[in-house]
């Protein structure tokens, strides 16, 4: 089983690798449901990490029905991202009716190639998760990270089990929201290989932030709390 860390800054990044975590999702503004991070971020992540990070592609928060110029964007992050040197894109756009906007999605997973693609959590608002699922298998989509469709994984842990047996040889499901050292085994008993976590908690700001205007108590991945995740699925 693999743990992917949701990281939304540097330090999170950092203290997920060296917890041992398997991959990372960056991202930034965590409590807005996750935007595409700033290039310096973006930039200096590539340059430190050596576990392999895959990056949010989402220009902005609220629905995932996006304009001509946020798709253009999406597009252009996506290119960025490529020629940094990242490992793989978390994406998808939907319609206004929240079902799966099958044309844009395909430009997209067919941009990021050869990267793996997964489709983030958007699913969740899909009417009809089956038919979204096989959408997404049939154009290629290698993971797609989903609660269930519920506010937590571990209520949706129904949906998560059947969505892995009747098509868990053909896609990733990712089991993310509320997973943590907990309940983590429970994703495992139900034969998923990778569970999603920010892992995070508020700390206080280091020495050399003090003097930063407005600074104040972040929320990052905190590394104990991925050890103890590392612990539950490999025990």
């Amino acid at each position: 089983m693999k743990l992917e860390i949701c990281a939304n800054s540097y330090r999170s990044a950092l203290y997920a690798q060296e917890a041992g975590a398997h991959r990372i999702e960056l991202c930034s503004e965590l409590q807005l449901g996750g935007i595409t991070p700033s290039y310096g971020l973006l930039k200096l992540v590539a340059e430190q990490l050596t576990i392999p990070a895959f990056v949010l592609i989402r220009p902005r928060s609220g629905n995932f029905n996006f304009s001509p110029i946020e798709y253009k964007i999406m597009k252009e992050n996506i290119l960025l991202c490529k020629e940094l040197g990242y490992s793989g894109i978390v994406s998808g756009v939907l319609h206004s009716d929240n079902t799966i906007n099958v044309e844009r999605t395909k430009a997209l997973i067919e941009l990021s190639r050869p990267l793996p693609f997964t489709f983030h959590r958007a699913f969740d608002l899909t009417p009809d998760p089956y038919k979204a699922i096989e959408q997404l298998i049939e154009l290629g989509v290698e993971r797609v990270l989903t609660s269930g469709q519920k506010d937590t994984a571990e209520e949706g842990i129904a949906l998560l089990q059947d969505l892995q047996e009747k098509y868990g040889d053909k896609i990733t499901i990712i089991a993310g929201s509320g997973v943590n050292p907990n309940n983590a085994a429970l994703f495992k008993e139900i034969g998923l290989r990778e569970i999603h976590s920010s892992a995070s908690k508020k700390v206080k700001p280091r020495e050399e932030e003090l003097d930063c205007f407005g600074i104040s108590d972040q929320t990052i991945s905190n590394d104990q709390i991925i050890k103890d995740l590392m612990n539950r699925i490999f025990n």
